[in-house]
């Protein structure tokens, strides 16, 4: 196994690692900025090196910074988490070059999956549906407009390269459709440094689902899915498996479907397919070539590490499981704790926690990075830890759900704890009867 993994990251990510890591015992470094010094991953792990200042692109990003960290702890291997430098094509392949093994998929397909517009066709050559639209990037509005004639309204302009919800704009008549065309461009530059963008159907009234896959050279597993639909501005609040809203039968032929494509593009790691879902079909959304935010919901379940998968799929080139392994039991419910204000349109809340209080007991898990006294700062995603409680169904998940969140004290800075309670005791949400575009249009915040 290898000695020592560097964590080119921070946060609850980072110390999630680290857990992972410690349990096989394998030696840690722990990358941070200036204002990071004193943050959990840091204190953890055995070493730690500075990288910059708070700025991402000084330290987080950084990767001539990252690349003499590696040099001067003599680590094996990298974890890169997600976000920063997960999916960037170009670190993977510096650290191949490097023979630093990224706990990842290769370079190439980083590259391959993490451009949309080459995703969705590797999608469609393998059988898995599309969403009608361009086929490739759009390069002007007379092609815009082609397009929008075949496809009809409403459509959803994405940025090739991008992701969060950036560079994505919706379209509801023709009369908007050349300036949002062009701000969708103009942003896509702006965050990805690429303005390409591609033009597709847009769903009113989807669920957004994604299958958890682990692939060695040997065989291709997956992981069941996560429901992932309630979102505010196409960010996930709260993720759960199984998804209340699919069928056996749609199961079978979406895990079919996705360990197939995966076998054939001979992709190795872990990696999660998304979909969208509507009417009781499924389109190809895009694949992201790392381990997700919402991971815990899937270890809970099925009782299986993924962390410690991609160790050692990087390590041997191999997955150790069977499909067979895989026997998902109960239900699972994640709650992402943000330190924003959801009164005053979710502004971010930084400051310095007072009194702490997670919550534990029966399959109740908290991910997290926080302590008393930690000082949240503005530099970093807003998210503090994450919440997920395991029931025996859904209803069990949800009850115990409600009891975590009100033993959760965090002061000092206002959190989204609040709102997850009114999340999860809306009728809505307890019936199963929401969508991607639910929190977009009713006033429950």
């Amino acid at each position: 196994m290898f000695k020592k993994i560097l964590i080119a990251n921070r946060g609850e990510i980072a110390v999630r690692v680290i857990r992972a890591c410690k349990e096989w015992g394998i030696s840690t470094v722990a990358i941070h900025s200036d204002v990071d010094r004193d943050s959990m991953h840091v204190k953890l792990a055995d070493e730690s090196i500075c990288v910059g200042s708070h700025q991402p692109a000084n330290s987080y990003l950084n990767i001539p910074s990252i690349l003499s960290a590696i040099e001067l702890t003599n680590a094996e291997a990298v974890h890169p988490g997600y976000g920063f430098l997960s999916e960037n094509y170009n670190f993977a392949k510096i650290l191949e070059e490097n023979n630093i093994k990224f706990i990842g998929p290769s370079s190439k397909h980083i590259q391959m999956m993490g451009d949309k517009i080459q995703a969705k066709k590797i999608a469609k050559e393998y059988g898995i549906p599309v969403i009608e639209g361009s086929e490739g990037g759009v390069k002007d509005i007379r092609e815009a407009n082609e397009i929008l004639k075949s496809t009809g309204l409403p459509v959803l302009i994405k940025a090739a390269g991008g992701g969060g919800g950036k560079g994505m704009k919706i379209v509801r008549n023709e009369k908007e459709f050349e300036n949002l065309f062009l701000t969708a461009k103009s942003e896509a530059k702006k965050y990805f440094g690429n303005d390409e963008v591609y033009i597709e159907k847009f769903f009113e009234n989807p669920r957004h689902i994604e299958v958890q896959i682990l692939a060695g050279k040997n065989r291709v597993v997956h992981l069941h899915e996560r429901d992932c639909s309630v979102q505010r501005r196409h960010q996930k609040l709260i993720e759960e498996t199984p998804s209340p809203v699919l069928n056996d039968q749609i199961r079978k032929d979406l895990f079919k479907r996705t360990v197939n494509m995966v076998e054939k593009i001979g992709y190795e790691g872990a990696g999660t397919v998304e979909f969208i879902y509507e009417d009781g079909k499924f389109y190809f959304l895009e694949m992201n070539t790392r381990v997700q935010v919402e991971h815990p919901v899937t270890e809970v379940v099925t009782g299986i590490d993924i962390i410690k998968e991609q160790i050692w799929i990087a390590f041997t080139g191999e997955t150790a499981l069977e499909q067979s392994d895989i026997q998902p039991r109960g239900h699972a419910i994640e709650c992402r704790i943000n330190a924003e204000d959801p009164s005053k349109n979710f502004q971010p809340s930084p400051g310095i926690i007072g009194m702490c209080h997670q919550p534990s007991g029966f399959r109740t898990r908290v991910d997290g990075a926080i302590y008393q006294g930690y000082k949240v700062t503005p530099y970093y995603d807003s998210m503090v830890c994450k919440l997920i409680c395991h029931g025996r169904n859904r209803t069990e998940a949800i009850q115990r759900m409600n009891r975590s969140l009100d033993e959760f004290v965090i002061e000092g800075i206002t959190t989204t704890i609040e709102l997850h309670k009114k999340l999860i005791n809306n009728e809505k949400f307890i019936n199963s009867d929401f969508n991607v575009t639910w929190l977009d249009k009713e006033k429950i915040i």
